[in-house]
């Protein structure tokens, strides 16, 4: 697949619509204690993305700033009329965004690449047939795929 794509995805109710103008850079299954509570569910899956590649319509609502565990603030972006969580802003993730994967039409076509925070994973969730597992957070420069570091690298070098 080439990264230059149009990718759409939206809300439950449909009032909230965005676009992604590249594939996501990487997908990944957060088994944090703070994605648990702030789901209800025993794992959020986010796909990365430029932020530049994301354009958003709809009204939409975020939630103060909250404090990750990495110590860095993070901002939950969702619709205004179901409430449907749409992206995250992680300060500590600069140049990129991570859009709710289900909220991709396709969703299907960008299963998670890795699972981070297995430390904090129900015991009920079998990963015994999955390589890409961490206790914690991993080093992307070690994980992503290296055309996703390219992109990436060459946004911030171009927005400086």
């Amino acid at each position: 697949m080439s990264n230059k794509v149009e990718l759409k995805g939206k809300c439950l109710c449909g009032a909230v619509k965005y676009k992604l103008s590249e594939k996501p850079l990487f997908t990944q299954a957060c088994h944090c204690k703070d994605c648990k509570v702030l789901t209800g569910s025993s794992y959020v899956i986010n796909s990365s993305v430029v932020e530049n590649t994301f354009s958003i319509e709809g009204e939409i609502s975020s939630t103060i700033k909250l404090q990750a565990g990495s110590g860095k603030y993070v901002q939950m972006f969702f619709c205004n009329k179901c409430g449907s969580y749409i992206y995250t802003d992680y300060e500590s993730a600069i140049g990129r965004l991570n859009v709710r994967t289900k909220t991709l039409e396709k969703s299907e076509e960008f299963p998670p690449q890795a699972h981070i925070f297995t430390k904090d994973k129900d015991e009920w969730v079998n990963l015994s047939n999955f390589n890409n597992c961490f206790e914690k957070m991993y080093d992307p420069k070690e994980t992503w795929p290296k055309e996703s570091l390219s992109r990436i690298k060459e946004y911030l070098n171009i927005k400086k």
